[in-house]
């Protein structure tokens, strides 16, 4: 299979944890801070993370078979739900291992050298993270996505470690550096609820977003001045795909031919309102049959009263 072209900022993602663990275990090694040290363990989170989306990236993108007829798109949210689980741990351990330096303080050394080399660390992820975003947004992938708002997270832990640390360095206050480390991880724990919630939303098929919809809506509604309405309207994302379907209501005396022309236009032209693979679907029913007028939803049986 063809190598996807989201791939390439994968690996640079797996180039990235690669650098920052080196950079950070370094700066944990010269000054024996805690704080470097949580920092540089979700290094090695954001490592595996960066190897399980590509893995999933490359399922998503397989095409449909036999087995899996709508294709593979879903596995992206499995990427999404394992980076947020592998955050929260990070954080987690965060916490655990911040926890005894409360009341066992411990002096750090070659402070400004560790400060050094997690600055560098915070840039590579920072450039990394915000490529990520910005890549996964354009290209409405949530494992692009997913991966770089959690280099992003990375990001504030060292933020918030350098701040505790230099903190340290000015008043000689050892207890600021588990303080800042755990008050971090908070925020982690925050960040990563909100990918896995994400995640278990798309996994129970949520709509497209709001913005889609109305695009959708105000175009259907424009075919009223050609005589075709419609209802039963149903939408889902599955990962980068969207699946949009619909009955169209069209006058009784219209030949087959001539509905099943309208319908095909209707989805060639719902399919080039989004840049990112979108599948439509269509069901013609005359308009002027009382029995066309009943919405239908997910089921397709319809209770009708008998005569």
């Amino acid at each position: 299979m063809k190598q996807s072209p989201l791939s390439k900022y994968l690996y640079l993602s797996i180039a990235a944890a690669i650098v920052t663990i080196v950079l950070k275990f370094y700066a944990y090694h010269v000054t024996g801070s805690m704080g470097f040290l949580s920092d540089a363990l979700e290094s090695f989170v954001n490592l595996f993370a960066a190897l399980f989306a590509l893995l999933m990236l490359h399922i998503s993108q397989k095409p449909a078979d036999e087995g899996h007829l709508y294709g593979h798109s879903k596995a992206e949210y499995f990427s999404s739900a394992a980076e947020g689980a592998l955050i929260l741990l990070a954080a987690f351990s965060i916490i655990r291992t911040a926890i005894p330096r409360l009341t066992e303080p411990v002096s750090l050394e070659h402070i400004n050298t560790g400060l050094l080399f997690s600055l560098l660390a915070s840039v590579v992820n920072l450039v990394v993270g915000l490529t990520l975003i910005s890549k996964g947004k354009k290209r409405k992938s949530l494992v692009l996505e997913a991966d770089g708002r959690h280099l992003m997270t990375d990001v504030w832990t060292s933020v918030g470690v350098i701040a505790g640390i230099i903190v340290v360095k000015l008043t000689g206050w050892l207890i600021i550096d588990p303080i800042i480390a755990i008050l971090v991880a908070l925020n982690i724990i925050f960040t990563g609820y909100k990918l896995i919630s994400r995640s278990a939303s798309g996994l129970m098929d949520a709509t497209i977003p709001a913005e889609d919809l109305e695009r959708v809506t105000l175009y259907l509604d424009s075919l009223k001045e050609d005589e075709i309405e419609y209802h039963s309207l149903l939408t889902r994302m599955a990962g980068q795909r969207k699946f949009i379907s619909m009955h169209l209501l069209v006058p009784g005396e219209w030949s087959v031919k001539q509905g099943h022309d309208w319908a095909d236009q209707i989805e060639e032209t719902i399919i080039g309102l989004f840049d990112e693979p979108v599948t439509v679907s269509t069901h013609i029913e005359p308009i002027d049959d009382p029995a066309s007028m009943e919405d239908i939803g997910i089921d397709r049986t319809m209770l009708r009263q008998n005569p």
